[in-house]
């Protein structure tokens, strides 16, 4: 419940009676490797704050192709935020590639928390906005690198996750073959 509380505590200020309220609305849970948290067709009713363990955010291209969009780690905030706010079916699923564990706040605690904690609404445009930044601060500069210079950038970028993920999770994220990364991995060494 620290890391959560720590990480809101980033975006403002809570007193400790807004602590306990926000502490009573979220739900711990866990998932499994390779289950689901979020699959495409569903309108998301919840928001997540992972704790332990590697989420990733994926698609199905239009040739039926599996495409790793980002990968998600410990102490962040996660929902496909579009649909979860404009309450329309996602097109992107949400998948566990560890064993994790997080917080859960569904939407009607969010709603609750929104009515009645006068700062909260502020604070989760904040996360919002810095979610958005960093993501694009991801893909961006990517665009114009080659898979060598990719990879080298996903490994500076993201130290801990290199080695927690599947290569072909890698490779896809990368937008390169799995055998292309094994091929860059191998001349680095």
């Amino acid at each position: 419940m620290e890391a959560l509380i720590n990480y809101l505590l980033q975006f403002g200020n809570l007193n400790a009676t807004q602590i306990d309220l926000i502490k009573s609305k979220v739900v711990f849970k866990e998932i499994k490797k390779d289950e689901y948290f979020q699959e495409a067709g569903r309108i998301p009713r919840e928001i997540i704050f992972l704790l332990n363990g590697i989420m990733r955010i994926c698609y199905y291209n239009n040739k039926g192709e599996e495409i790793t969009k980002y990968f998600m780690e410990e102490n962040h905030f996660l929902a496909d935020i579009l649909s979860y706010n404009q309450e329309i079916p996602s097109t992107e699923y949400i998948q566990a590639v560890t064993d994790c564990s997080y917080f859960v706040l569904s939407k009607n605690a969010m709603k609750e928390l929104s009515l009645t904690i006068i700062e909260w609404d502020n604070i989760i445009a904040k996360i919002t906005a810095k979610g958005f930044a960093d993501k694009v601060n991801k893909i961006s500069p990517m665009m114009s690198e080659d898979a060598k210079e990719r990879y080298l950038s996903f490994l500076e970028k993201f130290p801990n996750l290199a080695n927690r993920i599947p290569l072909s999770y890698l490779a896809s994220y990368l937008g390169i073959t799995q055998s292309s990364l094994s091929r860059i991995r191998r001349n680095i060494r």
